[in-house]
């Protein structure tokens, strides 16, 4: 690590980015590429789409959602349940569940309603629960106030 940090402070990210180059083709022989190279990235459609973007993308086996927005007009705690409703319809689509999920990016567009949000959030999710992330943002689409983006693994 500490030969990290010096490479970095001495200007030679350019060794650095070669020696993680070497890293990355080194795991392409990995016992696992196979399986990943047989399946190529795939790109589905979002219905109703708000603006150009894939609803999901599949790579080997990781499958990237993109955000999913809830039902909006009524109680923040419906609007929570039905963006999940929304990440979990997309997984089916897939042949996935909740229980597939192994990230999730929650946008939250008041940190007041973080307590709120975990109410309804972490009985839906099977444990062990997926790692996390929640961001305060000052906006997002169609006046929502969650967005839900999740990666999953195919197991």
């Amino acid at each position: 690590m500490n030969t990290l940090i010096k490479m970095i402070r001495v200007g030679h990210t350019h060794l650095l980015l070669a020696g993680l180059g070497a890293a990355l083709a080194a795991c392409a022989g990995h016992e696992h590429a196979p399986a990943h190279d047989a399946q190529a990235v795939e790109h589905l459609p979002a219905q109703g789409a708000m603006g150009p973007y894939s609803a999901a993308v599949t790579a080997g086996d990781l499958v990237f959602l993109s955000g999913k927005i809830g039902e909006r007009g009524g109680s923040f705690e419906r609007e929570v349940e039905t963006a999940i409703d929304a990440v979990e319809a997309e997984l089916k689509r897939l042949g996935l569940g909740l229980g597939d999920v192994t990230s999730v990016t929650v946008y939250l567009t008041d940190m007041s309603t973080f307590a709120e949000m975990n109410g309804v959030y972490g009985p839906r999710f099977p444990e062990p629960w997926p790692a996390r992330t929640t961001v305060a943002v000052a906006g997002l689409p169609g006046g929502a106030r969650i967005e839900l983006s999740a990666t999953a693994v195919r197991r």
